[in-house]
C-alpha cells in the first residue's frame, strides 16, 4: 500500500510559477510510474505529466516546454515545476502512483491517489 500527500498549490499571478510535491509513504516509491493529473470545475481529470521508474517522462502537449517532473527516491518524493502559469492551469492537481513499468497517462492505470491540492492562477 502507498499513502500519497500532495503540496505546493497555491495562488499565483499568470506568468508566475510553482513548484507542487509528492510524498510517499508505506513502501518505497522507487519502483513506481508517478503521474500528476488536474481536473477543472465541470471538467474530466486530465494527464497532465508522468515519470517512470526508469525516469522516462511523458507530458501533456498543453504543458509542454512549461512543467517539469522529477523525482527524488532517497526522499520518496516526486515534484512537478510549473512555470509560465496561465489561467487555464486553474484545477485541483493529483498525484498517482502505479506499479507499472511504463510511462502512463490513463488516470485507470493508476492504482493510489492523493488528495489533491489546489493550483490557482489569475490573469
Amino acid at each position: 500500500q502507498v499513502q500519497l500527500v500532495a503540496s505546493g498549490g497555491g495562488l499565483v499571478q499568470a506568468g508566475g510559477s510553482l513548484r507542487l510535491s509528492c510524498a510517499a509513504s508505506g513502501r518505497t516509491f522507487a519502483p513506481y510510474c508517478v503521474g500528476w493529473f488536474r481536473q477543472a470545475p465541470g471538467k474530466e481529470r486530465e494527464f497532465v505529466a508522468a515519470v517512470s521508474w526508469s525516469v522516462a517522462k511523458s507530458y501533456a502537449d498543453s504543458v509542454k516546454g512549461r512543467f517539469t517532473i522529477s523525482r527524488d527516491n532517497a526522499k520518496n518524493t516526486v515534484y512537478l515545476q510549473m512555470n509560465s502559469l496561465k489561467p487555464e492551469d486553474t484545477a485541483v492537481y493529483y498525484c498517482a502512483a502505479s506499479s507499472g513499468r511504463a510511462t502512463l497517462v490513463d488516470k485507470s492505470d493508476y492504482e493510489y491517489w492523493g488528495q489533491g491540492t489546489q493550483v490557482t492562477v489569475s490573469s
